[in-house]
């Protein structure tokens, strides 16, 4: 009965790890906006002002429930880490930063898996 568990338990932390090694970003974009779980725009630069930008991504290859992180960098500064759920083996999910007019300048948002492994970069420039 030991070596059945010992088995199964192997087997079952292969496919946690086989499922968030998987994971990639289909598609990736800051926006304006999302609307219908969609992006309505692509920014790689933009205006300068007090608002609000979303980063939107589609999420592929999850085989069970995972997460993945947001990271919103302002140059090298942290400004905002949104941990979001991934319910399947395509989901879209987005988190959103309030942006002031102050901060131009290069931006880039890192999406980070489970195990906070980079799997995409998304870069924009406030000017």
């Amino acid at each position: 009965m030991k070596k059945f568990i010992s088995a199964f338990l192997i087997i079952l932390l292969s496919a946690i790890s086989v499922s968030a090694a998987g994971l990639r970003v289909a598609d990736g974009v800051v926006t304006t906006q999302v609307v219908d779980r969609a992006p309505v725009d692509e920014i790689t630069s933009y205006p300068a002002q007090d608002g609000r930008l979303f980063c939107f991504t589609r999420i592929v290859g999850a085989n069970t429930e995972t997460q993945v992180t947001h990271v919103w960098l302002y140059g090298e500064r942290e400004m905002a880490r949104v941990t979001l759920p991934v319910g399947s083996a395509s989901w879209r999910t987005y988190s959103s930063k309030k942006i002031l007019a102050v901060w131009k300048g290069a931006w880039r948002v890192l999406i980070l898996d489970e195990e906070g492994n980079e799997i995409a970069t998304i870069p924009f420039t406030l000017l």
